[in-house]
């Protein structure tokens, strides 16, 4: 038995519709230029709902307040040890500030058709990207209300 502990990587993601397309970001990763829902890792010290809020502001420049669950997903990332449990969020879409500073790697934000998100299922971040997009258009949503963060003060 080994003695390291696993653990998986704890990810949000913003699924942040307006007049029916979606806020995406195109990012550039070990595997080549990709695309992906605002998100990113939690953050020690954060609740998921100020770490999607972070993730979208960073990687968007555009204001994000979570208004439901989505989903909770865990996958396996393709030929390695890594898992993602991913908390997907949907939610309004604020002020945009074009003169910020996009998170690193991220090469820009762009509005797309559900459509369009689904045809391009090659530049996919991971599998993810769809299943979260479909579930949103299927109307899944849960209560913020379930979840509880117990932070130290």
């Amino acid at each position: 038995m080994s003695s390291t502990q696993w653990k998986p990587n704890t990810t949000v993601a913003a699924i942040i519709e307006r007049d029916g397309r979606f806020l995406m970001v195109r990012e550039q990763t070990d595997d080549g230029i990709r695309l992906n829902q605002p998100a990113g890792h939690l953050e020690h010290g954060e609740t998921l709902l100020q770490a999607v809020v972070r993730e979208a502001r960073e990687e968007t420049a555009y204001d994000f307040t979570p208004q439901a669950l989505v989903g909770i997903y865990l996958a396996d990332k393709a030929g390695s040890d890594i898992t993602y449990l991913r908390f997907a969020f949907s939610g309004d879409v604020g002020t945009h500030d074009p003169a910020q500073q996009l998170d690193d790697g991220i090469l820009g934000a762009e509005w797309l058709s559900a459509d369009e998100i689904m045809a391009s299922v090659e530049l996919w971040r991971s599998p993810l990207v769809g299943r979260c997009l479909q579930d949103y258009l299927a109307g899944q949503r849960a209560s913020l209300a379930l979840i509880h963060h117990h932070l130290p003060d």
